[in-house]
């Protein structure tokens, strides 16, 4: 898999017209996700058996899948083999996958993804910004703040925000604005 690097891939991924942002385990070339229960994302895979992995380099993307559910206008489909698929309209890449469910429990789903079709759209250079990688952690914090308003989480999210303040740029700070909307 090319697009896809040792560790955990921070992706936007898509089902059928839903987007979310999602970790992808990559070890030992083999690929798999953590979903979990009450999620679009959970019920759209278990139901269609597809996932498309988006690399996007906009942080209000990563926060805004996480909370709100994009217009139709926001995917295009693509056909991969016998199945149509989304992805999201402007992403910088994206690889499609068939799943296959591994576990489930009461609260979450391990599907492992097979690799169908990936493609780079635009080659872009994106030079690491701590900005963008701390909006990364505190959407991950913040989505499991508002589900029980845990204060070590809030705490994270602030840290977080400070460095978001001091190293990011418009994107990240408005994100951290939107991201801040979303847990007050």
């Amino acid at each position: 898999m090319g697009l896809l690097k040792p560790g955990i891939n921070e992706v936007i991924a898509t089902t059928t017209f839903n987007a979310a942002p999602i970790g992808i385990h990559f070890r030992n070339n083999t690929a798999h996700m953590i979903l979990f229960r009450g999620s679009h994302t959970f019920e759209n895979i278990q139901r269609d058996g597809w996932v498309v992995a988006n690399f996007v380099q906009d942080p209000i993307i990563y926060v805004k899948t996480a909370f709100e559910d994009l217009t139709p206008e926001s995917f295009v489909d693509e056909t991969v083999g016998d199945l149509t698929m989304q992805r999201l309209t402007g992403a910088d890449a994206w690889a499609a996958f068939t799943t296959t469910i591994e576990r489930t429990t009461s609260e979450s789903m391990i599907v492992s993804l097979s690799l169908r079709k990936e493609i780079i759209e635009d080659l872009i250079f994106h030079p690491v910004n701590r900005g963008f990688c701390n909006i990364i952690d505190a959407t991950v914090h913040a989505t499991r703040y508002v589900e029980n308003r845990d204060q070590a989480l809030k705490q994270l999210i602030d840290y977080h925000a400070g460095i978001i303040r001091k190293c990011g740029g418009k994107r990240e700070l408005a994100a951290l604005d939107l991201l801040m909307h979303h847990i007050t």
